[in-house]
Formats: structure tokens, C-alpha cells, sequence
């Protein structure tokens, strides 16, 4: 395993560790307040931070099979298995977000006094620092994974950041102050939540579907083949990428007198600057003498 590779998976797994640590923790403190103040806010914070921790559990259990090295049934690795942790992100968060709406308009139709608010305001602080700090940790990782179960995760304690203030003003406006504030900001968070949802099923759909790199990476690869002085052109350049892990392969052009240990050569050097570029990747290069590739192409055309 390289180093960029084994970084990655020790960062990914440190994200998903805490993540389950602190949802754990939440669930329980949530759950008192709940019992506690008897406030709709608090049990839709207690039901979301529930389904936060078993998304993360089921993330830790994905990520594992996700990171495994390719294999004889997988030759290609087990990346993919991270846009399903997405997939399964999502379909937890959009379970959250119906049962925040539906408890939301149930408190706004039939507003309550919330009882003991100091011990729901104490664990509302409490849960943001600690969420703070978790989200804190997850951009970072974030930032130098580019982990989409990861960003799936992040879009869960994020949405908490905004229920746990919006949890923290409902308390203190419940007081006599705005009955329904208890049940508005529970649907608003609500609302957050299912378009944060649909982003994450979008971009899992969107790995699934092997899309092209982006449009810079492809620029770059384009460049690295074309300043070799003995690479006459490239086509044929077809990318995708599953997790971590970059898939490029093209039709390098090259001129028809070079000896076949001379176009190796030239390919291998090739593709190692273009992993170094883009690691981690496989990169795949067949190669063509100039002369038949005007003939190659039009016969792709006609077909």
C-alpha cells in the first residue's frame, strides 16, 4: 500500500471512529433532556442524533469493505462501496428529516410549555461544542481525502450545528415567548435536512454512474502526455473513478519508426508522471503508430 493511500485510510477511519463515538454520546445526553423538558425540539434531536449514530455505524462498517486492496473477485478494488455509504447516508437523513417535520407540525398545531429548560439548554451547548469539534475534524478530512462518505457523514453534524441552536432558541422562546417556536425550528431544520439529502444521492448516483474526472484533471493528463517530446497526440481518453481511486486509460500516438522496447519506454515514463499527478490511479495506455490512427478513428465513427 502507498503512502497517500494508507493516509487516506487512516484518516477516513479516524473521521468515521469519532463520528460513531460522538453520536453515541449525544443519543444518551438527548435522550435525558428529553425525558427531562418533554420538548418536541429535544426529541426530534434525540431521534436525529439516533439515526446519525447508527448512519455512522453503518459508515464504519461500509468504509472497512470500501478500503480493502483490490482482490481476486474485485480486481478493480471495492471503491464503489464508498458512494453506497453515501447512498445509505442519505436514506438516513431523509428518515430524519420526515420525522422532524412530522413532530414539528404536530408542536405548531398543538403548542406546549417546555418544563426545565436549564437542563435542555445545558445539553443543546453541550452537544455543539462537541458537534463543533467533530465537524472541525471532518473538514480536514475531508480536505485531504475528498471522501464522499465522509462529506455524507459531515452533512449530518452540520444539519446538527443548525437543530441544536435552533433547539437551544426554541427552549428560551418557548418560555412564554413564542409557544410555537418549539415546532417551527424542528421543521425548519427538517427542511435543511432533505435538500442536504438530495445533494448526497446525487453526487453517490453520480460516482455509481463511472462519470469523467473533472474537467481540470482531464486538462492535466492531456498536458502531461502532450510535453513528452516523443508523444505525437492522445485519444480515446476515457477516466472514472471509484473512492479514492482514479481509472485512466487513452490511445497514446506515436511515430511508426520507434522499436516496441522504445514505445514502452516511452509509455512507462508517461504513466508514471501520471500517477504521480493523480495519485492514487491506474493508468492504462495502449499504444498506436501515427499511421493508422487517421484509419482507426474514422472506423470508430462509422460505428
Amino acid at each position: 500500500m502507498n503512502q497517500p493511500t494508507k493516509n487516506y485510510d487512516d484518516w477516513v477511519r479516524l473521521a468515521a471512529f469519532a463520528a460513531t463515538a460522538t453520536a453515541l454520546l449525544l443519543v444518551v445526553l438527548k435522550f435525558y433532556a428529553w425525558v427531562v423538558t418533554d420538548a418536541s425540539a429535544m426529541l426530534a434531536s434525540t431521534t436525529d442524533s439516533l439515526l446519525d449514530l447508527f448512519a455512522s455505524v453503518m459508515n464504519v462498517v461500509i468504509l472497512r469493505f470500501a478500503l480493502a486492496p483490490a482482490d481476486q473477485e474485485h480486481r478493480f478494488g471495492h471503491g464503489k462501496a464508498e458512494s453506497l455509504a453515501g447512498l445509505v447516508q442519505a436514506a438516513f437523513v431523509l428518515g430524519s428529516a420526515f420525522l422532524l417535520v412530522i413532530n414539528g407540525v404536530e408542536r405548531i398545531i398543538s403548542p406546549k410549555v417546555v418544563v426545565h429548560t436549564e437542563v435542555g439548554i445545558w445539553v443543546s451547548i453541550i452537544a455543539i461544542v462537541m458537534t463543533l469539534a467533530l465537524v472541525i475534524l471532518q473538514k480536514i478530512v475531508i480536505k485531504k481525502t475528498q471522501s464522499l462518505a465522509i462529506s455524507a457523514d459531515a452533512l449530518h453534524y452540520q444539519s446538527d450545528l443548525l437543530l441544536n441552536f435552533g433547539v437551544l432558541l426554541a427552549l428560551v422562546l418557548s418560555q412564554g415567548y413564542w409557544l410555537r417556536a418549539d415546532g417551527v425550528f424542528t421543521l425548519l431544520v427538517g427542511g435543511h435536512l432533505i435538500y442536504g439529502a438530495g445533494k448526497i444521492i446525487w453526487l453517490s448516483v453520480h460516482h455509481l454512474m463511472d462519470h469523467e474526472l473533472s474537467n481540470d484533471e482531464l486538462s492535466q493528463i492531456k498536458e502531461i502526455v502532450l510535453r513528452h517530446e516523443h508523444a505525437c497526440g492522445l485519444h480515446e481518453l476515457r477516466t472514472r473513478q471509484a473512492g479514492q481511486q482514479r481509472f485512466i486509460q487513452f490511445h497514446l500516438e506515436l511515430a511508426d519508426e520507434l522499436t516496441l522496447l522504445e514505445a514502452h519506454s516511452i509509455g512507462e515514463a508517461i504513466e508514471k508522471e501520471i500517477e504521480q499527478a493523480l495519485t492514487p490511479c491506474e493508468v492504462f495506455i495502449h499504444h498506436d503508430p501515427t499511421s493508422v490512427v487517421h484509419a482507426e478513428l474514422h472506423d470508430k465513427e462509422k460505428i
